[in-house]
């Protein structure tokens, strides 16, 4: 046979052997589901609590290195989740190049510790974790609650404790009401307005127009010649003088009196035309 030849088929039976060998260890392999983790926190705090880490002494070479080998296994078409842990692998990657270099020191002469900021995200992590799980078992607790839809005798929900009037007053003295009474009228003065208070009341004074024209009617008849100052001086109040010298303008204007005065000073007289007239 050709040694060329034979090289070929040498060949196609190496690959097919290496292919069924490949295909039975696929068929060998036990699938191994990773952890869901809430996100690139949540897969720190596992890992820690997983080999029994002290949170504040982070090694944060071996944690990087576990922590790039899950990202490695993930398997995961949304860009936003996987970019998260991204960025979480890039800072440990700084932290763990920051430990190689000599530390840095602060203001205070302290030397600053490149995990500190990461220990402190992880702390409040862990916090706000637990207090979900305390609220879930609490929201779980809850729902096997059943609460019966309270009832009490009419008797029992009218009932009030009588009063023990002895106790009530037993440390009521004449010192402490004249006190009390004291603070109440204080209060009540400061409750006054001190310039509203002093005015005065506007009182409406009711006067009927026509029965005061049929009265001045009356006395115009009754007097015939008369003075307006003993008109007005009959009159019991600042409405009915107002009411009164509106009738008499009316009347003069009707014609029906007349009005002379001699001097400005002097008094108004009155005289009734239609008496004289008559």
């Amino acid at each position: 046979m050709c040694p060329v030849r034979q090289r070929g088929l040498c060949g196609k039976k190496l690959g097919q052997k290496a292919a069924e060998r490949q295909k039975d260890d696929s068929i060998m392999a036990i699938p191994v589901k990773l952890e869901a983790f809430e996100g690139p926190l949540d897969l720190l705090l596992h890992l820690i609590e997983k080999n029994k880490i002290d949170i504040y002494d982070i090694p944060i070479v071996e944690i990087t290195e576990q922590y790039l080998d899950y990202i490695r296994q993930m398997e995961t078409e949304d860009m936003n989740v996987m970019s998260e842990f991204l960025v979480m692998a890039a800072t440990l990657i700084d932290i763990k190049c920051k430990m190689l270099l000599p530390k840095e020191v602060n203001e205070d002469g302290e030397e600053e510790d490149p995990r500190a900021e990461l220990v402190q995200k992880l702390l409040e992590y862990k916090m706000y974790k637990y207090m979900s799980f305390e609220l879930r078992d609490k929201q779980m607790d809850a729902g096997r609650t059943l609460f019966r839809e309270q009832y009490l005798p009419k008797e029992v929900e009218e009932y009030r404790p009588p009063v023990d009037y002895e106790a009530l007053l037993a440390d009521v003295s004449l010192s402490k009401l004249q006190e009390l009474f004291r603070f109440m009228m204080k209060r009540q003065e400061d409750k006054i307005d001190p310039v509203r208070s002093t005015f005065g009341k506007i009182e409406k004074d009711e006067v009927d127009m026509d029965r005061k024209v049929v009265y001045v009617e009356e006395f115009i008849r009754s007097h015939k010649r008369f003075s307006f100052r003993s008109l007005l001086e009959k009159q019991h109040s600042k409405m009915e003088i107002i009411v009164t010298f509106l009738v008499i303008l009316e009347m003069m204007k009707l014609g029906e009196i007349d009005i002379e005065q001699q001097d400005i000073c002097d008094d108004i007289i009155i005289t009734s035309k239609v008496m004289a007239a008559g």
